[in-house]
Parts: C-alpha cells; structure tokens; sequence
C-alpha cells in the first residue's frame, strides 16, 4: 500500500466514525419523540393526514384529527390549541381524532 492509499483509507475511517458519532444524538432525539394527532395547521404535518392524504405536508385544514406531528413525549396535550368554533376546547391526542376532518 502506498503512502497516498494509506492517507486515503485513514481519512475515510476518521470520516466513518466521525459520522457514526454524529448519528448517534440524532437517533437519541428522535426516541424522545411522539407522534401528537390534532394540532398541525394546514399543510404543516408530519404523515399520515388520513384518506386521501399521502404524507408530509397534505393536511387540509389546521388541526386536523387525523393528521399528526412529531412532538417531545409528554407534551402533546399540553399544547395551547384555539378553541373549535363551537367553542369547544381543542387538545393533542397521541391517538387519530374525528374532529376537524376535511369535508
């Protein structure tokens, strides 16, 4: 092996573990993570909006019951929602909701 090919493979295992160690918080943040259906605006979710919805982005209107975000664990219900119309107090679920479904 020459020199150069020794320099090589050394940079790409420094590269490897250094990017292994950057993986590592990002998997970490993610564990503390939980899906809250209910309080995305329009357009803003996660996944998963319900019927007729593919993934990121394709909620129809705010708050929508089906749709959800990724919020820290513990929060989800504690997330200051305008009250529905009817004047009803809205709150996160970590389980899919049939308020505020599109029509």
């Amino acid at each position: 092996m020459t020199f150069h090919s020794k320099n090589l493979a050394l940079v790409g295992a420094i590269a490897t573990g250094f990017a292994a160690h950057l993986a590592a918080p990002a998997q970490a943040q993610d564990a503390d993570q939980v899906k809250c259906y209910g309080v995305a605006l329009a357009g803003e979710n996660d996944c998963a909006a319900g019927p007729g919805t593919t993934c990121a982005g394709t909620s129809k209107v705010d708050y929508q019951g089906n749709s959800w975000t990724l919020v820290p664990e513990g929060t989800c219900t504690e997330i200051d929602l305008p009250a529905m119309a009817d004047g009803t107090e809205r709150q996160g679920s970590l389980e899919p909701l049939e308020r505020d479904l599109p029509a």
